[in-house]
């Protein structure tokens, strides 16, 4: 008798814990409503449509943050979009979640090329022949091209000046 409550608390104990981590999905598991929308939002962005497609994307990445695949397809929607800082950011998200993403190194190089960081991007180039290691990766070849070909050049346009209102003191008065 005087173990019978004891004995009582520790079954309902094991009861809770099984039942508990039986119903627990896999922690590898992506949640299949984020999955269908990066599937949607890489058609809108095969399409063309960019803003439905970060729309949708966002979504996955915001209904299960582990998905690296919706980190992925945003850094190229803001690539797309001349937007290497936030693509840099985006890469990194999804390099955080798996760092020998050889797609999101690729990326990420990409963008560093574009704002002019050819050292980190030849950083990223190594470690994608490291990961890659004897195999064929064009990811290698493909930022090798980016690399070689350099930062974007930009020229100055012919700006138009535009001369101060009147009785605003100048620098030649």
């Amino acid at each position: 008798m005087r173990y019978t409550s004891f004995a009582v608390a520790a079954a309902l104990t094991l009861v809770t814990i099984g039942t508990a981590v039986q119903g627990q999905r896999a922690e590898d598991a992506i949640d299949a409503r984020s999955l269908a929308l990066l599937a949607k939002g890489r058609a809108l962005q095969a399409a063309g449509n960019l803003d439905a497609a970060t729309d949708l994307l966002e979504s996955a990445v915001a209904i299960d943050p582990r998905n690296r695949d919706a980190f992925t397809a945003l850094g190229q929607v803001a690539q797309s979009r001349a937007l290497p800082g936030k693509a840099i950011r985006l890469y990194r998200e999804a390099l955080s979640l798996d760092s020998n993403d050889i797609v999101a190194l690729r990326g990420q190089g990409e963008a560093l090329v574009a704002r002019g960081a050819v050292l980190r991007a030849k950083e990223n180039l190594a470690k994608i022949r490291t990961v890659c290691a004897k195999r064929a990766c064009p990811e290698i070849a493909a930022l090798t091209a980016s690399i070689a070909k350099g930062p974007p050049v930009v020229t100055a346009s012919a700006a138009t000046v535009v001369p101060p209102p009147a009785g605003i003191p100048t620098a030649k008065n």
